[in-house]
């Protein structure tokens, strides 16, 4: 929306400030209502009746989650890293 100043035309007389739409503005809106109602009316007429009829019911979910949840080798003890040099490695070597 474009914000108009007060102002006073060339006749003297006042105008209040107002706002209005850009230009363009209200054409493009319309479109997007249109739009919009078009998406709702669709997606409220998809998919709320089934080819069997209304008395066939759908079955819910189910889980099909096993608990207590077990990792493949979880039990087996890790190997423990090993250095890969034996000397101590001297980190001072400024002076």
């Amino acid at each position: 929306m474009v914000h108009v100043r007060e102002y006073f035309r060339a006749d003297g007389t006042r105008v209040r400030a107002h706002s209005r739409w850009a230009a363009g503005g209200r054409r493009e809106m319309s479109v997007l209502a249109v739009i919009a109602l078009v998406v709702v009316g669709f997606a409220g007429t998809t998919g709320s009746g089934s080819a069997d009829g209304p008395s066939k019911q759908r079955p819910g979910p189910q889980s099909t989650a096993v608990y207590p949840v077990k990792f493949r080798d979880w039990d087996r003890p890790r190997p423990r890293p090993t250095p890969t040099v034996s000397y101590p490695i001297p980190w001072d070597r400024g002076h």
